[in-house]
């Protein structure tokens, strides 16, 4: 018999994987912006029914509540929300399917290359306290830079979609 917590594992996992497929697989851009937006929202799921709570709120927050409405933003700005994307020739649909499928077999290589040790220290306890400790500690080796790494890149980008935004002087001039 199966469990709902299996059946909810499934309809996530089938969210996901159906969301990123067509967010690759469309050819409007904001569609597949959409769809992206869903499968983040699918991942986050995952985090949720795993218990991680903390982490499925970080994916809430950054990814789905900042890189995903930042790509949706730049499409907005760029006034290309209704167009479709080119379509792509054979040549290319090929690569992209030889480049997923080496991606793919290089992770299961090294899934199966990796030897898997058990522990007997005493796991911690997941929550936020515990986990700000862990990730800023100095003594341990904290996370604090890789922090700081995201919050550039999150910066870059949004420069980046102003500097695409931004219209040049002549369509200032020319439209008013």
């Amino acid at each position: 018999m199966i469990s709902g917590s299996t059946i909810i594992f499934y309809m996530l996992a089938a969210l996901t994987l159906i969301s990123g497929i067509f967010a690759v697989g469309t050819r409007q851009i904001f569609r597949a912006a959409i769809f992206l937006l869903f499968s983040l929202i699918g991942v986050a799921g995952l985090y949720f029914w795993m218990q991680y709570e903390f982490i499925a709120a970080v994916q809430i927050v950054v990814y789905v509540g900042g890189i995903t409405v930042l790509i949706i933003f730049s499409i907005f700005l760029t006034q290309q929300a209704g167009e479709k994307m080119p379509k792509q020739n054979l040549g290319r649909r090929l690569f992209s399917a030889l480049a997923a499928f080496c991606g793919f077999a290089l992770i299961m290589v090294q899934v199966f290359q990796h030897t898997f040790i058990g522990t007997m220290n005493k796991s911690i306890e997941p929550d936020v306290t515990n986990i700000g400790d862990k990730m800023l500690d100095v003594k341990e080796g904290g996370y604090a830079l890789p922090f700081e790494v995201v919050s550039m890149l999150l910066l870059a980008a949004l420069i980046g979609c102003i500097v695409i935004a931004m219209k040049s002087p002549k369509e200032i001039l020319n439209n008013g």
